[in-house]
C-alpha cells in the first residue's frame, strides 16, 4: 500500500492531510472513467474477473535479478510495461493485459523483486526495497528485453516506479498511466510527522519498524495481505479463488525482507545502497514529469493517497486526471480493468 504516497505527501499535502483518508462510498453504478472536464471516456472491452490467469510465465536475467514475467501480444506492438504494487502481484493485470494485447500492444507484466518467480542472482545482494532500486530493476528489465521505449503504467509501488522512470529516464517512456498520481518521495520528507488521522492510515508502516512487526508479517503473511486488500479496497468483493491465485507470489523467499526494508528505509530506519545515492538525491528534489500522462483514482480508495489537485502541477506535459467511480479501491487495474485499459490507449494517443 504502497509507496502510495511516499510520504512526499508530506510536502504535497501539507495542511490538507485529511485528504489522505479515503472515505468509503456506497455501492454505485459500474465503474465509469471521467475526464477532467467530466466527459465520460468510451468503455474498453475487458470484463473484471473473466480471465483465469496468465498461463506459463517467462524468465529473464536483468540486473540483480532473474525476473519472472508475463508477456502477451504481438512482438512488434508498442510495448506497455505494467507494474504491480504491495501487497499484490501480476494478477492485478489479469484482465487488463489480454485486452491490451488484443488491441495490438506488446504487454509485459513483471513480478517485482520479492514476488512470484523473481529471484536475486546472488545471495550477497542486499534485499533492498528502496524506491530507486525498484526503478533500476524496471530499467534493467527493459534493457534485457531490448526495449528502448515503452508506455509505463502502475499503481501503488508500481506507480511510484513508473513515475520515477518517467521523471529520470523520459527518453525510455512514451507515456505514463499512474494510479494516485505523483508518488515520488524522499527520506527527508518522510521524517516529518503528519496529523494523527493521517498517521493512523500508516499503521502497518510503524508495525514493520519493529522486530515484532517483521516476525508477525513473516508468520502471518497471507492473513496480513488479505487484511490490507480489504482495508485498501473496502468495496472490492474478491473471492477466495481470486486471493488464492495471487497468494503464492508472497511465498517468495525475499518477500518479507523486501517489504520490511522498503518501509524502514522510508522512515530512515534502514540504509539504502550507496550505488543509488545519486538517484535518491535527484528524486528528493521531486522532479517534474514531462511525458504524456493520465492519472487515475478510485472513488473508494481506502489506502493513503494524495488529492489530485495537489500533484497536478508535477505533470508538465500533456496531462489528464480521471476519477473512476463505482466503489473502486486501491487495486484499480483489477477492480476497474476497463478504465485502466482505456487510460493506456488514450495516453498512447496524446
Amino acid at each position: 500500500m504502497s509507496e502510495t504516497i511516499d510520504l512526499h505527501r508530506r510536502r504535497l499535502v501539507g495542511a490538507g492531510a485529511a485528504i489522505l483518508a479515503a472515505a468509503p462510498l456506497g455501492l454505485a453504478s459500474p465503474a465509469v472513467a471521467q475526464t477532467r472536464d467530466g466527459a465520460p471516456a468510451s468503455p474498453p472491452d475487458p470484463i473484471r474477473g473473466t480471465q483465469p490467469g496468465f498461463g506459463p510465465l517467462k524468465q529473464v536475467a536483468a540486473g540483480d535479478l532473474d525476473i519472472g514475467y508475463a508477456e502477451l501480444g504481438p512482438a512488434g506492438g508498442t510495448p506497455v510495461l505494467l507494474l504491480h504494487g504491495w501487497p499484490y502481484d501480476i494478477h492485478s493485470y489479469v484482465d487488463v493485459a489480454p485486452a491490451l494485447a488484443r488491441a495490438g500492444y506488446r504487454v509485459l507484466v513483471p513480478s517485482l523483486r520479492g514476488y512470484g518467480s523473481t529471484r536475486f542472482l546472488s545471495a550477497a545482494t542486499p534485499r533492498n526495497g528502496q524506491q530507486a532500486a525498484l526503478a533500476v530493476d524496471a530499467l534493467r528489465f527493459l534493457d534485457a528485453l531490448g526495449i528502448a521505449r515503452t508506455i509505463v503504467a502502475g499503481y501503488d509501488w508500481g506507480a511510484r516506479t513508473a513515475d520515477i522512470l518517467a521523471a529520470l529516464w523520459p527518453e525510455r517512456c512514451k507515456a505514463l498511466v499512474s494510479v494516485s498520481g505523483y508518488l515520488i518521495g524522499s527520506q527527508a520528507l518522510n521524517a516529518k510527522p503528519l496529523p494523527p488521522r493521517a498517521e493512523l492510515q500508516w499503521w502497518y508502516q510503524f508495525y514493520f519498524a519493529t522486530e515484532r512487526g517483521r516476525e508477525g508479517y513473516a508468520r502471518n503473511t497471507r492473513d496480513f495481505v488479505r487484511l490490507i486488500w480489504e482495508l485498501a479496497s473496502p468495496q472490492w468483493r474478491f473471492d477466495d479463488a481470486t486471493f488464492d491465485r495471487s497468494a503464492p507470489a508472497f511465498d517468495n523467499p525475499d518477500h518479507v525482507a523486501i517489504t520490511i526494508h522498503n518501509y524502514r528505509w522510508r522512515l530512515g530506519l534502514a540504509e539504502g545502497e550507496a550505488r543509488y545515492a545519486e538517484l535518491e538525491t535527484r528524486l528528493a528534489a521531486l522532479p517534474p514529469i514531462a511525458v504524456p500522462t493520465i492519472t487515475l483514482e478510485g472513488d473508494a480508495n481506502g489506502a493513503p493517497h494524495p488529492d489530485p489537485a495537489v500533484y497536478a502541477k508535477k505533470f508538465t506535459g500533456r496531462y489528464a486526471h480521471r476519477l473512476i467511480t463505482g466503489g473502486i479501491g486501491h487495486n484499480l487495474p483489477q477492480e476497474a480493468p476497463q478504465a485502466f485499459v482505456q487510460a493506456v490507449v488514450d495516453v498512447d494517443g496524446f
